[in-house]
């Protein structure tokens, strides 16, 4: 047991150990790999392991701060300080100098 399980088992915690390509054992991490293969690495030609590190470390920048997410109202988690919230904007049409 590493130190790692002993901190949770001394908090009264079971650790389980999820078995290797088993789809159904840890479905957060088997949605996140499917998400990544999906949408980042099977639209991109990846010409190396070096290039390959760049884009995978890229990736959750873009994932969480820049992609709409469907049950956030296709809003980011951690959407850039930048976005203007339509709902609460303004908008004022004026006559522009060639009217």
């Amino acid at each position: 047991m590493s130190a790692f399980d002993t901190v949770f088992t001394a908090a009264g915690i079971d650790v389980l150990a999820s078995p290797p390509q088993a789809p159904q054992a840890n479905a957060f991490a088997q949605r996140w790999v499917g998400t990544v293969r999906r949408e980042c690495t099977d639209r991109r030609l990846i010409v190396g392991e070096r290039h390959l590190a760049g884009v995978l470390t890229e990736y959750p920048e873009h994932y969480n701060g820049h992609r709409p997410h469907g049950s956030l109202g296709q809003r980011p988690p951690n959407p850039p300080p930048q976005v203007v919230d339509l709902n609460a904007a303004h908008v004022e049409r004026r006559r522009s100098w060639a009217d």
